[in-house]
């Protein structure tokens, strides 16, 4: 008895080709599937990196190391950093651009320039606390009003990073980093060095005219600029600034009791830089400036035209002593 179907086809036994069903099981179908898959996704920024992620932004294929979580799936680093560029800018009340990090780096610097110096001074007197005497760098270095008015003007600046001692440093330093971490997140980093240049220059040319006969030296007159700064600071932002007005009376108190502290370099830097940072923090607003722009702007000028006014009384003092 004949088996149901009929008879098979077993032609390919015998080493024939396989027929073709693929009119049979319709167009499209593959014969061999493994050779008509489609290529697998590569990184867009890494072409030699298959992936099967991709962004959900932009929907580019990406490898794991190119793309961020986001708050909806994750983001290639490209559309991560064009919304950066879109995205406005936190600003300060100074008009600075708000850091992303809060760590005071100018301050931090300052204070190893000075302690870098004081090292040095005290190396080459081969003493702690008299590191003024027999320290070559001290004597090239310290304020000295007819020195600068003879062509050494290094002094000026170079004259703010001397110290007296262990102490005279350690006090400084210690002022420093108080009240510079918390102004220099609100000024900025250019800002706020340009504020405590400025209260160097303005200590310098306060002993120019007032203390021409002195030895002057140390970072007071900066720091009491920083004071004043941090004043101006709290009453922009509308805080009781009695705290600072307190501790700027006992110190200038102090300088006014003490023999042999500077106090016309304590005064001139704390005039200096209250003055800077009213310019930065006052004057845009004075002047109605509305845009970001224009409030930086305007303190960058103020700023400008307080150092030229400095230096230009340093000269000044200089040509009379001259």
């Amino acid at each position: 008895m004949a088996r149901w179907g009929g008879e098979r086809d077993t032609s390919y036994r015998a080493g024939r080709t396989r027929p073709d069903h693929s009119a049979v099981l319709g167009p499209g179908f593959p014969v061999n599937p493994q050779q008509s898959s489609p290529p697998a996704q590569v990184c867009v920024r890494h072409t030699d990196r298959p992936t099967g992620l991709s962004c959900t932004r932009c929907g580019r294929p990406a490898c794991p190391e190119c793309l961020r979580p986001a708050s909806v799936g994750q983001h290639c680093v490209d559309c991560v950093r064009a919304d950066q560029r879109s995205t406005r800018k936190v600003r300060t009340a100074s008009g600075a651009v708000a850091a992303r990090s809060a760590t005071p780096f100018v301050t931090y610097v300052l204070i190893a320039l000075n302690v870098v110096v004081y090292a040095i001074t005290a190396a080459q007197s081969r003493s702690l606390m008299a590191n003024e005497r027999g320290s070559a760098l001290f004597i090239d270095w310290v304020m000295y009003p007819p020195a600068v008015a003879a062509g050494e003007w290094f002094r000026v600046v170079g004259s703010g990073f001397l110290h007296y001692g262990l102490i005279h440093l350690l006090l400084n330093m210690f002022a420093l980093y108080i009240v510079g971490r918390d102004i220099e997140p609100v000024l900025g980093r250019a800002r706020y060095l340009a504020v405590y240049l400025i209260s160097l220059f303005g200590g310098s040319a306060a002993v120019m005219f007032l203390a021409q006969d002195n030895l002057t030296a140390g970072a007071s007159g900066a720091v009491y600029g920083l004071f004043g700064a941090v004043t101006v600071i709290l009453l922009r932002l509308r805080q009781n600034p009695n705290s600072m007005l307190i501790l700027i009376g006992i110190n200038v108190f102090i300088s006014f009791s003490l023999p042999g502290i500077s106090l016309w370099g304590h005064l001139g830097g704390l005039a200096a830089g209250t003055l800077a940072t009213l310019g930065v923090m006052f004057l845009p607003g004075w002047l109605r400036a509305r845009t970001p722009e224009q409030v930086r702007t305007v303190g960058v000028i103020a700023l400008v035209v307080l150092a030229s006014a400095t230096l230009a009384l340093i000269g000044a003092a200089a040509m009379f002593l001259g």
